[in-house]
């Protein structure tokens, strides 16, 4: 371990790090892809389920520079052995934590928020409003908000 020089404050401690196995070494690929690591430093994890983060990164890894993919919904469901309904509601959690937009038939994953306060905030909206749970699947399957 690297202890850094300087006064004490907010001291960060750099490990030396070894690569295990060099013949493997990621590389970013020509098709370009990859996960920020905010989604685990921001505590991102937390605010959908498991089928919605395998949602993202089937998103992630198939998006092009601009973060959009036109996979259409039989081939994501089949990925991912998911129905409708649950593609669905998979697609809902990253619409309202805001990491991803959907207009049928395209998704746009976004660039990670800059304050996940802020992005916290807005993964749990209320309208106030009474809706019948027809309306809210009605809405989730056509792909637009809940």
């Amino acid at each position: 371990i690297n202890l850094p020089a300087g006064p004490r404050k907010k001291t960060r401690y750099m490990m030396n790090k070894k690569i295990l196995r060099p013949e493997r070494l990621r590389q970013v690929p020509a098709q370009f892809s990859w996960v920020d690591q905010r989604l685990v430093r921001d505590n991102l994890l937390r605010h959908a389920d498991p089928a919605a983060w395998a949602l993202y990164l089937v998103l992630v890894t198939v998006a092009d520079a601009q973060g959009l993919s036109y996979y259409s919904e039989r081939a994501i469901s089949r990925h991912l052995k998911m129905d409708s309904v649950e593609l669905s509601a998979a697609r809902q959690q990253l619409v309202q934590a805001d990491l991803i937009a959907y207009q049928k038939p395209l998704y746009q994953v976004l660039a990670l928020p800059e304050d996940p306060k802020a992005a916290a905030a807005s993964m749990s909206p209320r309208t106030g409003q009474a809706q019948s749970v027809a309306d809210v699947l009605r809405r989730a399957l056509e792909g637009g908000e809940v």
